[in-house]
């Protein structure tokens, strides 16, 4: 099986388990997910068609409103993550999932790529039963897959901060230095070590 096929089986797996996103306003859900630094997580599903906006941020920790500096020192439990906003209509959540697993590390459990630490690691942050079972069953279809255990986590959705404004957007507003980051950290060629192309 080529492994770009692994993504259509996985998404036939996940659509089976019939995830129906609760909109939450005008038509728009929410998804988080942590893939290691948020600048390329952020770039990643900006990308999607029906992804309406994508913000980054910290979740999972136990100190309210986290700065930078906190997070990235460690000792605080966040997780670098994106808050997906999304347009269910057009894109569905197991869709997001299939964008998340094509852009980390699954059997990282040290952080992605050249990040390492607590606040690098990759996680699923579900925030109902449904996206749950579909973050579940993708999850054990990879496991089934790879014929090993994955370090990702799927965690349920805690609160979400909004990063400080010079992370938003970086890719964008700074594309020599974030090219120059995403290639040095080996990321999408560690991507196509995992994932190929």
């Amino acid at each position: 099986m080529k492994r770009r096929s692994i993504f259509l089986a996985a998404l036939m797996v996940v659509s089976s388990a019939t995830v129906s996103a609760k909109p939450e306003t005008d038509k728009r859900a929410t998804a988080i997910f942590a893939m290691g630094c948020f600048w390329c997580a952020e770039a990643d599903f900006e990308k999607v068609d029906g992804v309406v906006d994508v913000v980054s941020g910290y979740t999972g920790g136990r100190v309210r409103n986290p700065s930078y500096e906190q997070v990235s020192a460690g000792g605080t439990g966040h997780y670098e993550a994106v808050l997906v906003t999304y347009d269910p209509s057009k894109v569905k959540y197991s869709d997001l999932l299939s964008v998340f697993w094509r852009n980390v590390d699954p059997f990282d459990a040290e952080g992605q790529f050249c990040d390492k630490g607590e606040s690098y690691r990759a996680a699923i942050f579900p925030s109902s039963v449904a996206e749950r079972k579909a973050a579940d069953a993708s999850r054990e279809y990879l496991v089934a897959h790879f014929k090993r255990d994955l370090a990702t986590r799927i965690i349920t959705r805690a609160p979400f901060y909004r990063a400080e404004d010079y992370h938003q957007d970086y890719y964008k507003k700074n594309p020599l230095r974030y090219r120059y980051y995403r290639s040095r950290c080996g990321r999408d060629d560690r991507l196509a070590e995992v994932w190929g192309k």
